[in-house]
């Protein structure tokens, strides 16, 4: 079981420097945000690696600025723009082989873009297949201001792809689309090769795992379940905690979950 923090928690942050905070901390596996196309090219990724290798580190996934985006490129039906960003995110596939990165991260096209389905599982597998040709696992995370909001959208998606279907459980936009975590737990199954975490009470839907009331020894004991083998990432918004050490914490506090349940 990998542990760790998403550089998008310590926006606005360069990623390098946000990197290095986490190593700073002793955060051992990150995830890469990058907020813009500079943070995926030189010099910007020789210094993460730098970084990386002095402290031991494992960069688990990439989230690329770019998914706004995605609706009026990739899922448009106008051929350029689908081609400009698909030649976009196969440069990105190159710079996630460069830092060891596994996992894309794709939120993909919003609710009022109303994208066809059939056209959406289409550009969808175009996009996987070039990732899979690049070693990479393109997986589609869970947003609540998207398609991908709906549990039923993401059924029918896996139901039409079949292997090609990959998720990203994002824990907070589960609880924005007012759906229950482990609805999409047992649904998608085996499906979710990736989490993003935080913790959660009544009245925050964002917090730092242990301030907040969201069961984790539950969580780890069903994607255990269902042999999940990816990390948990905790992906915060900077408003939602006050000092960076709080993400260490939290780094802590699943550890101890995971080691009390016997994972780690």
């Amino acid at each position: 079981m990998k542990i760790g923090v998403s550089t998008a928690s310590l926006y606005p942050l360069h990623a390098e420097d946000a990197f290095a905070e986490l190593a700073a901390l002793g955060v051992k596996n990150a995830e890469v945000f990058a907020n813009s196309t500079g943070e995926a090219s030189e010099p910007v990724t020789s210094q993460i690696m730098d970084i990386r290798d002095r402290n031991g580190m494992n960069i688990t996934s990439f989230h690329p600025f770019s998914s706004p985006m995605e609706s009026v490129f990739l899922f448009s039906t106008y051929d350029r723009r689908i081609e400009e960003m698909m030649e976009l995110y196969r440069e990105f596939f190159g710079t996630m082989n460069r830092l060891g990165a596994k996992i894309f991260v794709l939120h993909g096209a919003i609710l009022s873009s109303k994208c066809p389905e059939e056209h959406y599982f289409r550009q969808f597998r175009l996009l996987a297949e070039a990732g899979r040709e690049s070693g990479v696992i393109v997986a589609q995370e869970n947003v609540s201001y998207c398609m991908s909001g709906s549990l039923d959208f993401l059924l029918r998606m896996k139901r039409e792809l079949g292997d090609c279907a990959k998720f990203v459980l994002d824990l907070k936009q589960s609880r924005r689309s007012h759906a229950d975590v482990f609805d999409y737990v047992r649904s998608l199954g085996e499906s979710i090769v990736h989490l993003h975490i935080s913790d959660a009470d009544p009245d925050r839907d964002c917090l730092p795992v242990g301030q907040g009331s969201f069961d984790f020894r539950r969580l780890m004991q069903e994607m255990s379940g269902i042999g999940y083998d990816g990390a948990y990432i905790v992906e915060l918004y900077r408003q939602n905690y006050d000092e960076f050490t709080r993400l260490r914490e939290s780094v802590d506090n699943l550890t101890d979950t995971a080691l009390s349940l016997g994972l780690l």
